[in-house]
């Protein structure tokens, strides 16, 4: 046997990647062959020094991970809401304002590189949750004023700054919604935007934080149903190779991100999510994970901080599981999924007309 294919076996056998009877056969080679132990011991010791390499990195990768997550153009429209005020205060309190927000950036990342408690409780991966949004937040509380955003008389909506900012998608036509469990927790009070700009008031009517899921109930009456939903939820698993794209709100309008199915597991082995190898950023956390034919796959959950580029998404069967556990109490309207794909003749740029007015942008509130 070659070397590199004993160095395939051995990184199978330690990522638990082989099935039973070809850990056995493994095991029984083991037991012919000596080297090979000494060979695994060499090979741990190998990933060991890039696990260590890694933890001297993380720290350096949390800080660009919160540079990519700053909302310039959100930014830049608190700034040009009043202007002559915030001239007025920076000019009174510039001093206090740069200390308090340096001391609040300081103190989170010292806390996060010294218990590694980060999302998921490891520095390799976040939840694509804005975190840089609690550490303004925290600032703003200087004065109430900064809280405050320009009332939009086009759309619906609270009059304060959303705290975390997600994706979901409909669901049914008639306002039930899912997203990510960590995009809505702890929040007071959580909306959803239409590709249109529309905001409009929902309430969380079922969480399933194991599988980081959350569904949502339009319940305002300015909503109008959304006709039949053109996609419908793959329940067979997908294969390493396939072309998947989502649509999400990283930004205040809706983007795409196209890419590919590169792990049957997700991080650390975790069977119920996809690896992929798509763009994503803050806000797409809760998105749909399509595949070329227009059925959902996936809903978008969590991203690599060290690889650019790797993704994950929790499988659409989970999803399945996730709605059939609703208690039916818990519904003021009918929830029967939709059984007729339209989009699976359709071009891509077709798809992306269709899906863009059943995908939302989640607002989450702190009263």
């Amino acid at each position: 046997m070659r070397d590199n294919q004993l160095l395939e076996m051995i990184e199978r056998y330690l990522g638990g990647e082989m099935t039973l009877q070809e850990r056995e056969e493994f095991e029984a080679l083991r037991k012919k062959d000596a080297s090979i132990d000494v060979k695994m011991a060499e090979h741990k010791d190998f990933t060991s020094l890039i696990k260590q390499y890694n933890e001297r990195k993380k720290l350096e990768t949390r800080l660009n991970a919160i540079h990519q997550e700053i909302d310039v153009h959100t930014l830049k429209e608190d700034l040009m809401a009043h202007p002559s005020w915030i001239v007025q205060m920076w000019r009174n309190h510039h001093s206090k304002i740069s200390v308090a927000a340096s001391v609040a950036i300081l103190a989170i990342l010292l806390t996060l590189f010294i218990t590694g408690d980060l999302s998921n409780k490891d520095p390799r991966y976040i939840q694509l949750k804005r975190e840089v949004d609690k550490i303004k937040g925290r600032t703003e509380q200087l004065n109430t004023k900064t809280d405050k955003i320009i009332k939009d008389g086009k759309a619906n909506g609270p009059t304060i700054n959303a705290k975390f900012k997600g994706t979901g998608f409909a669901i049914t036509g008639n306002g039930y919604i899912v997203t990510n469990f960590h995009v809505v927790n702890g929040g007071d009070s959580v909306y959803v935007q239409n590709d249109a700009g529309e905001s409009f008031h929902t309430k969380v009517i079922y969480t399933d934080p194991n599988n980081d899921l959350a569904f949502l109930q339009i319940t305002d009456p300015n909503f109008k149903n959304l006709g039949p939903i053109p996609y419908t939820f793959k329940k067979s698993k997908s294969d390493l190779g396939e072309d998947v794209y989502t649509l999400g709100y990283p930004a205040n309008d809706v983007k795409l991100s196209p890419g590919a199915v590169t792990g049957a597991t997700g991080f650390k082995g975790d069977s119920t999510e996809y690896e992929l190898y798509i763009p994503i950023n803050p806000g797409n956390s809760g998105g749909p994970l399509l595949d070329s034919k227009g059925n959902i796959i996936g809903v978008i959950n969590g991203k690599q901080t060290e690889t650019t580029g790797v993704g994950f998404a929790k499988k659409s069967n989970y999803l399945l599981k996730a709605i059939e556990s609703i208690p039916g109490d818990s519904l003021s309207k009918a929830l029967s999924l939709n059984t007729k794909n339209t989009m699976a003749n359709l071009s891509r740029t077709q798809q992306i007309k269709k899906l863009r007015n059943y995908v939302f942008m989640v607002k989450v509130y702190n009263q």
